[in-house]
């Protein structure tokens, strides 16, 4: 039988890594990015077109699934891969997220988070014990530790404690994990480091990740409103607080060049709902960045969103065409760009990872920056 659980780096070239992740259901090529798969679903995707774009692994979102359609129906239902035909390795995040987005609708203690559900309004515990079991119920292959997100704009005070209390709730999550039976013996857990922008913070977090033991580890408390310039700044320290030999994962990231700059900075796996919720509206990410097709100005334009571009959408459709979908509020529109989105973000992985691999690393984040960030949208 394969390994439950491997991470080989294959090669490096400065803090860049390249390398795979070996589960029981297929192999992640890293640096990789999951699609975000929040409802059992990648919006407006076919599994087998979200794979057809190279994707190796997507994610599922442990509050969503817990409120709709349950994750006790989910597994009496053979599991979430068999229940969104989705065969390969699934990460499920833990619902920590929530604590913080749906603040509001929320009640924080040390046992957990009480919610009240945005879709009815009913209650619902969620502890790091109950996290581990709905995960479990859902199968995932990559299970995510319980934890707190604070804004990273709260007084020091405030993030040191929820940093504490989150390290309490890993420990609790890996004590939760171990005893999920058969699940615990083919999926892996991570923790996830918090500390917002503080070195000495997540110092510590990391720590104690380090002396409770995951497969994996995730920078936690980016990308919540801070600006990229302050999560690049953590992201030159934060990786290296990390065991050198276990996947880096960096949530809720992001635009292509924040990508860039986090594999620059040593980071292995990202996820993020960009691709998507931008191929809904209308707007695409290119080579020579991203573009606006309620523009005018590509109303007449027979050429594709992108030269470079190998994804379906890019080979048979105009611009032209897909600002006529957009601007008339057709679904196909959404799919279409949607498409070309994900698969412009699988191939500007597989760039970075063929960089890395022939040393060549600074000069493609160069070359990509200088195209990407200088062009009109």
């Amino acid at each position: 039988m394969a390994d439950r659980f491997s991470f080989s780096i294959h090669a490096t070239d400065g803090k860049a890594r390249t390398g795979a992740i070996r589960m029981l259901r297929g192999e992640i090529r890293t640096p990789a990015f999951m699609p975000v798969g929040t409802a059992a679903t990648v919006k407006a995707m076919k599994p087998e077109s979200v794979r057809a774009t190279g994707a190796d692994i997507i994610l599922g979102n442990t509050y969503h699934l817990m409120l709709r359609p349950g994750a006790e129906r989910v597994a009496r239902l053979g599991g979430l891969h068999q229940f969104m035909n989705w065969p390969r390795p699934i990460l499920t995040d833990s619902g920590g997220y929530q604590v913080m987005s749906l603040s509001e609708l929320r009640k924080l203690t040390e046992e957990g988070v009480e919610f009240r559900s945005h879709l009815d309004g009913s209650k619902h515990m969620l502890t790091p014990e109950r996290s581990m079991e709905i995960q479990r119920l859902l199968g995932s292959d990559i299970v995510m530790a319980f934890d707190e997100c604070p804004r990273a704009d709260q007084p020091r005070d405030v993030i040191a404690r929820s940093m504490e209390m989150s390290m309490r709730w890993a420990k609790r999550s890996r004590d939760g994990f171990d005893s999920g039976g058969e699940h615990a013996g083919r999926a892996a857990l991570f923790g996830i480091q918090q500390g917002a922008l503080d070195e000495d913070l997540r110092k510590v977090s990391a720590e104690k990740l380090i002396e409770i033991g995951f497969d994996g580890y995730a920078v936690g408390g980016l990308a919540v409103g801070e600006g990229q310039e302050a999560m690049f700044a953590t992201l030159d320290f934060a990786p290296g607080q990390l065991p050198q030999g276990k996947p880096r994962y960096l949530m809720g990231v992001g635009k292509p060049d924040d990508l860039v700059g986090a594999v620059e900075r040593g980071i292995d796996m990202f996820d993020c709902v960009l691709p998507t919720r931008s191929g809904r509206n209308g707007q695409a990410f290119t080579w020579n960045g991203p573009l606006n097709l309620r523009n005018a100005r590509h109303a007449e334009d027979s050429g594709p969103l992108d030269e470079r571009c190998t994804c379906a959408t890019c080979g048979s459709y105009s611009r032209a065409y897909l600002h006529h979908l957009h601007k008339s509020g057709e679904i196909l529109g959404a799919m279409l760009v949607t498409e070309h989105n994900l698969g412009f973000y699988q191939q500007l992985m597989a760039a970075m990872r063929d960089a890395i691999g022939e040393g060549r690393f600074a000069a493609f984040a160069s070359d990509f920056r200088r195209d990407y960030l200088s062009a009109p949208s």
